[in-house]
């Protein structure tokens, strides 16, 4: 069980990791430049960051909800059978 929690806890970060790196790259298409105020770089900089791990944690804990569910629709249809016995 706590072998488990320290699965989870690895793939936990490497998800995050994965779709914030992913979020970054996707966010590179979009011009962002011509919305901000001219000589501002680093603020311009720090807006990529926010806005890469808000949009990777999101995707990224849709995706690890998805799969506890996934886990868990199991246990539902067990419980499911002991009932109609």
């Amino acid at each position: 069980m706590i072998n488990d929690f320290g699965q989870m806890a690895l793939l936990s970060i490497l998800s995050h990791l994965v779709f914030i790196a992913l979020a970054w790259w996707a966010l590179q298409a979009i011009r962002l430049d011509k919305l901000l105020r001219p000589n501002r770089v680093f603020q311009a900089r720090l807006l990529y960051i926010l806005l890469s791990i808000l949009i990777g944690s999101s995707v990224s804990n849709f995706f690890l909800d998805y799969l506890q569910w996934s886990k868990q629709l199991p246990l539902i249809l067990q419980v499911i059978h002991l009932v109609k016995i």
